[in-house]
C-alpha cells in the first residue's frame, strides 16, 4: 500500500512540473493573457501533463529557483541577449555596406557536452544567435557544424571560443560542475 502511494505521489509531481513547463509554453507561443487564454492553457497544459506524467521523470521548474541555478540561467540569459543584439548589429552593418567583405561558411567546432540536454541547449542558444546556426551534430567526435555568416578567423579552437565555448562554460555552472559535460 505504501508503494502505491509513493507511486501516486511521484505521478503527482511529475504533473505538476509537466504542467508548469507546458502552461509556460503555452504563455509564450500564444503571447496572449487574457483570462480566458490563461484558463484555456492552464487546461490543455494539465490535460498535456496528465498524458505524459507516466513517461519518466521531469525536472520541476522549480529547480531554476537555487541560488547556484539563478544565478548561471540570469548569466546565460545575459550572454544570449547581448551576443543576438551584437550579431544583428554586425549584419546590419554587412547589409547596409556593400563594401565590407562577407565571408560565409561553414564551421566544425568541438562540444565538450555530453548529455541531450545539454547539447540541445548548446545547440539552441547559440543558433539564436544570428551569426551561427547550428546544422548537424556528430556526437561520436563530440563535435558540432555551424553555417557561420562571418567565419572566425584563427582555427578550430578559436572558432570553439567565440561560437560554443561561452554558452557551454555557463552551462557547466548551471548543472554546478566544473566542466561542460561533466
Amino acid at each position: 500500500m505504501a508503494a502505491k502511494g509513493q507511486g501516486m505521489r511521484a505521478m503527482s509531481c511529475r504533473a505538476a512540473a509537466l504542467s508548469c513547463w507546458t502552461f509556460g509554453v503555452w504563455v509564450l507561443l500564444t503571447w496572449t493573457r487574457t483570462l480566458e487564454q490563461l484558463i484555456f492553457g492552464a487546461g490543455i497544459a494539465l490535460a498535456v501533463a496528465l498524458a505524459l506524467a507516466p513517461l519518466g521523470e521531469v525536472a520541476g521548474p522549480w529547480r531554476l529557483l537555487t541560488p547556484r541555478r539563478l544565478t548561471a540561467a540570469a548569466g546565460l540569459a545575459v550572454l544570449a541577449a547581448s551576443r543576438i543584439v551584437a550579431a544583428n548589429l554586425r549584419l546590419a552593418r554587412l547589409i547596409w555596406d556593400p563594401r565590407l567583405p562577407l565571408r560565409s561558411g561553414m564551421v566544425i567546432v568541438t562540444t565538450q557536452e555530453q548529455s541531450d540536454g545539454g547539447l540541445t541547449a548548446v545547440g539552441l542558444i547559440t543558433s539564436l544567435i544570428v551569426d551561427n546556426q547550428i546544422v548537424d551534430l556528430d556526437r561520436g567526435a563530440g563535435q558540432l557544424q555551424y553555417h557561420a555568416v562571418e567565419v572566425p578567423a584563427g582555427g578550430p579552437e578559436k572558432a570553439r571560443e567565440k561560437i560554443n565555448g561561452p554558452v557551454e562554460r555557463l552551462l557547466a555552472r548551471f548543472r554546478g560542475r566544473g566542466q561542460p559535460g561533466a
